[in-house]
């Protein structure tokens, strides 16, 4: 029998050893062992549950019953309107995301949800006329049964009475995936859903998993005994009136929505390492002569914002490096995306990895002959990415816009991996194209970029013609042949080309749209 302690209180608890507390958890198995913390006002216990617990038990915060009148059980979602507008903090739930977050616990051996938020309910809180309110309506008990396990109250257990509710008020979409992921289990297949919960139509099924991810059923089968983190608070503290509770509760809503700042798409691609086009750009990065980072220069790269600002001396971003690597690599190593372009993908392996960091070096040690390139041993680059009509003037290069380059990129890499070209031969073209400026004064009418990279009315850099502008890249070194693809592009090239009624040739004259043309090829 174990020794007893008593508190100030002159309440007796057991001074547990490991296998007394472990003894003591065994017979108390619908009750959860939890850690007390207090921040900012709020007492909370800190626990752990299985994913079949957190999928059976947990609700969405949007069923709430302050929230019910308005609330859409097909969606999950509070319907926003005159009445609730002032009761919502949090965004609605996006059921498109429930399929990638399934594939993900499911694929992923080392897959990681971070702890869960959730509130404890009970049914009087919502009946004035319930026991628990004293006269001046101030709760004579808390929402949680907690029963210390130590005289300082620091662990102890959590007891679940079956007319408890409990809602997530951080994790919805976490809740959204393991729900699905046992309907999964349980059905061998999950619907796909579009924002608002409509079905699209599709289905992924269990064999889906098995077949493209080598998934093992076993496997499967185990992972609703897995355990995920998860914080209780109470909707009601003692002492506290519905009114104080409900501010309470709102105000951590808000609070744990406007901390979760998402990552920016730089971060990402700092951070991914399942993303081979990401591994491969981090590695060119910081390793190639034309970008690694250097006590002699300025940074050749932005690594987190996906944009150039004007007199930034960066020469690119990660993003565009990112993106760069997918557009080329991705036309040979097609298995590198995922099928769906919302789920993770799967990491490729060494072999392949330097495999395609082998061909992506190879493309930077071209890129790097560029003459537009070699200028920057003498000159910074906001020189020659500035128009000229911006202050100080510039060149206007298309080579040193992240836009440009990434269209350069997915072009050579249409070129070499599905056209056979070699990269020695692209080069010598593009190394006299550039020479005689054809990179450069994207914002004059006689450039080529003039309507697809680059936007005359608004006098700045289109993303929007990227696609256009890899099209004709493709077009001026010889890679496209077809009447019918050619016919094709010079009408994209005459509708970007044109405003209002008049286009703009390649001589830089107005004339009719159709008689705008295709350039030379070179």
């Amino acid at each position: 029998m174990s020794k007893k302690v008593a508190d100030t209180t002159g309440k007796y608890y057991p001074e547990n050893t490991p296998a007394e507390l472990a003894s003591l958890l065994a017979q108390h198995l619908d009750q959860i062992f939890v850690q007390t913390t207090m921040m900012g006002g709020t007492q909370a216990y800190l626990g752990s549950v299985t994913l079949e617990w957190f999928a059976q038990q947990v609700h969405f915060a949007s069923c709430l019953p302050l929230l019910q009148p308005k609330h859409n059980p097909t969606t999950g979602n509070v319907e926003v309107d005159a009445d609730t507008i002032s009761e919502i903090h949090q965004r609605p739930l996006d059921w498109s995301r429930q399929i990638p977050l399934v594939q993900y616990l499911a694929a992923w051996k080392n897959h990681k949800f971070p702890s869960v938020l959730v509130v404890i309910n009970q049914p009087w809180v919502d009946n004035p006329e319930a026991a628990q309110w004293d006269r001046e309506g101030r709760a004579l008990k808390s929402t949680i049964d907690f029963r210390p396990l130590d005289r300082d109250g620091s662990v102890g257990l959590l007891n679940f009475a079956p007319e408890n509710t409990i809602y997530a008020l951080d994790g919805q979409h976490r809740l959204m995936g393991v729900q699905g992921l046992m309907e999964l289990i349980e059905t061998h297949q999950l619907q796909r859903y579009r924002k608002d919960k409509t079905p699209d139509g599709s289905a992924i099924t269990l064999n889906d998993l098995i077949e493209h991810y080598q998934v093992d059923v076993d496997y499967l089968e185990s992972l609703p005994q897995e355990k995920i983190g998860i914080e209780f608070i109470c909707a009601v503290e003692k002492g506290e009136t519905r009114e104080q509770a409900r501010r309470r509760v709102r105000s951590i809503f808000v609070h744990v929505n406007l901390m979760a700042v998402p990552l920016t798409k730089g971060q990402l691609a700092q951070l991914n390492e399942d993303d081979g086009f990401s591994i491969v750009a981090r590695k060119i990065a910081t390793t190639h002569p034309l970008l690694e980072q250097r006590s002699d220069r300025q940074p050749r790269v932005n690594w987190n914002s996906a944009t150039v600002a004007t007199k930034s001396t960066v020469l690119t971003t990660l993003q565009a490096l990112k993106e760069m690597s997918e557009r080329y690599l991705g036309q040979k190593f097609l298995h590198w995306k995922p099928l769906d372009k919302k789920l993770i993908p799967i990491r490729p392996n060494d072999k392949e990895l330097e495999a395609g960091m082998i061909e992506f070096q190879k493309l930077f040690d071209y890129l790097a002959t560029l003459p537009s390139y070699r200028v920057l041993e003498a000159e910074e680059t906001p020189l020659l990415r500035r128009f000229s009509f911006e202050k100080d003037g510039g060149e206007g290069n298309m080579l040193f816009r992240p836009v440009g380059q990434v269209a350069l990129a997915q072009a050579l890499g249409i070129l070499v991996f599905k056209k056979g070209f070699s990269l020695k031969d692209i080069f010598k073209k593009l190394h006299k194209f550039d020479l005689e400026g054809g990179f450069s004064g994207m914002e004059y009418p006689r450039s080529l970029w003039y309507g697809i990279l680059y936007d005359p009315n608004k006098k700045r850099v289109q993303v929007a013609g990227r696609d256009l502008a890899a099209k004709l890249i493709v077009y001026i070194l010889g890679g496209i042949q077809e009447p019918m693809e050619r016919a094709q592009l010079r009408k994209a090239i005459a509708d970007a080309r044109t405003v209002e009624t008049q286009a703009i040739s390649f001589d830089g004259q107005f004339v009719e749209p159709k008689a705008v043309g295709l350039p030379p090829i070179l």
